[in-house]
């Protein structure tokens, strides 16, 4: 008597619940690599808005003033002319000492990990010329918690603020051309790119730094800027270890 074996195949249900494992398995994987991705390259720009600080602070030892703002979103040589004397019609000093940072001229990275290029604004009193301790601080940038109020501001009264737009929304690349802002609640993102397209001095002078968040729900929205400024204790200190002051 010969014997036949039955094989019995998957069926629809089996495989699609087989399927539906597989998807929840690949998600928890790489939901967390997603995660952790996205803090490395975080902690990457908040390493490169420290660098960059550094070299800012590196090159007023040098030359006794800090640097003034690139030439343009193409050009990373800082400004041949002073603020002051910038034939921009329209523009004050402060708004024409608040543009890029001038990565060519501090010999940092150009881009952030979003491939987008660090924003820079700086006083005129201490990029226009070498400063003292006695220089006025007349235009000396605020950081503020949220673009509706700065009554108790992050700090205030520094000389030059750093910033990366973060991941999302705002920003320009290489070539000079803008990232798209697809959000319409992030206005504290809003207003810091708005400082940088400032024409006078009482719109150029107060950022936003505050808690990274993707909530649209929170007061100013969601946000990812990454804030950095130049302390005036850490400069004048490295000043007089420098010899440049007083």
């Amino acid at each position: 008597m010969r014997l036949t074996r039955h094989t019995r195949g998957f069926t629809l249900v089996e495989l699609a619940v087989v399927l539906l494992v597989v998807t929840l398995l690949l998600g928890s994987v790489l939901v967390p690599l997603t995660t952790q991705v996205e803090q490395r390259k975080m902690a990457e720009a908040q390493q490169l808005l420290d660098d960059t600080r550094e070299a800012i602070i590196g090159f007023a030892m040098i030359n006794g003033r800090l640097p003034r703002p690139a030439t343009s979103a193409t050009d990373g040589q800082e400004l041949s002319s002073t603020c002051a004397s910038l034939p921009d019609p329209g523009k004050d000093a402060v708004a024409n000492c608040t543009g890029f940072v001038p990565w060519a001229t501090l010999g940092v990275a150009r881009l952030d990990p979003w491939g987008k290029q660090l924003r820079y604004s700086v006083s005129p009193g201490f990029a226009d010329s070498a400063f003292t301790f006695s220089t006025s601080t007349t235009n000396h940038k605020r950081v503020c918690p949220s673009a509706a109020s700065c009554t108790t501001p992050v700090v205030s009264g520094v000389p030059a603020v750093i910033l990366s737009h973060g991941p999302e929304n705002w920003g320009y690349r290489d070539d000079g051309g803008q990232f798209v802002d697809s959000s319409t609640t992030n206005t504290d993102e809003d207003a810091n790119d708005t400082k940088f397209k400032c024409t006078v001095t009482a719109n150029c002078n107060d950022f936003v730094s505050r808690t990274i968040s993707k909530s649209t729900a929170v007061a100013g929205g969601e946000f990812d800027d990454l804030v950095s400024w130049v302390p005036n204790s850490l400069l004048f200190n490295r000043m007089v270890a420098a010899g440049r002051l007083p």
